[in-house]
């Protein structure tokens, strides 16, 4: 007999040096515990493979276009999704302005996925442009940040509700500690979020994403955040933990043949 091979892909973690580049986002106090370079080596006993990386690129530039084929080929098939900090635009609607769309549609263009980086206030945008364009691969990125801080948040579970019936969209589970209390939070605050996600889209469209290093704001370390997921969903059979935990990625990414661990950053 020989051993069942599981695959294992993170979706979603960051690697940045602060001191190269600069990140606004970063500027806050809070965010002092992770204001350092962070590289694959960081996580070599966790990951040991980068199979795909998801960048940025200004999608309104009427030069789009130019600017993924030079990242293609610089970057090959290593390049396999676009996104943007939508939830920091002042335009609750920035996603459905003409140029953000026009860019969209050369992402697709290039068979690469675009990931939705949006809040409760940005799901109608979000929503209206999946609908609107059917060729483009979309994830939404930690499940939209809902309220987990405060328990419960309807405006998100029926909007997340309306993208969920769209098609051609996954949903990462990530990012979800740090919309918690960081000193308090257990699984179990995580798991009605969770629940309902996993209700909405199926075992089919979720990934998991650890959201490393940013998580360690909120998480001793990264198992912990893979942990906690793993035990939301220990009632699943094995073959569809094996989706959540890697399969799915794989097949939205289009990600080649892995053996192992992986990750997309």
């Amino acid at each position: 007999m020989t051993a069942r091979h599981v695959v294992r892909i993170d979706a979603h973690q960051h690697f940045w040096d602060h001191k190269r580049f600069h990140y606004p986002w970063m500027e806050d106090a809070a965010l002092d515990p992770v204001r350092r370079p962070f590289s694959p080596d960081d996580l070599v006993r966790e990951t040991l493979y980068v199979h795909g990386v998801v960048g940025w690129v200004d999608l309104t530039a009427p030069d789009v276009g130019d600017v993924l084929d030079g990242l293609r080929d610089e970057y090959g098939s290593l390049l396999v999704g676009i996104r943007h900090q939508v939830h920091d635009e002042a335009d609750a609607h920035w996603l459905e302005r003409l140029d953000v769309r026009r860019g969209l549609g050369e992402v697709a263009a290039r068979d690469l996925v675009y990931d939705l980086l949006v809040r409760t206030r940005e799901l109608p945008a979000a929503i209206s442009t999946v609908a609107a364009l059917p060729d483009v691969r979309f994830v939404l990125d930690h499940i939209a940040k809902p309220h987990i801080i405060e328990g419960r948040d309807e405006q998100w579970a029926t909007a997340i509700a309306r993208l969920a019936g769209l098609p051609d969209v996954d949903v990462k589970l990530s990012g979800m500690v740090t919309e918690a209390d960081w000193n308090h939070w257990t699984p179990q605050t995580l798991r009605p979020f969770i629940d309902h996600v996993l209700g909405l889209f199926t075992v089919r469209r979720v990934m998991f994403g650890s959201d490393w290093p940013v998580c360690l704001l909120a998480a001793e370390r990264y198992g912990v955040v893979a942990d906690t997921l793993a035990t939301a969903i220990s009632g699943l059979s094995a073959t569809e933990k094996e989706r959540v935990f890697g399969l799915n990625a794989q097949r939205h990414y289009r990600l080649p043949g892995i053996q192992g661990k992986a990750s997309v950053g």
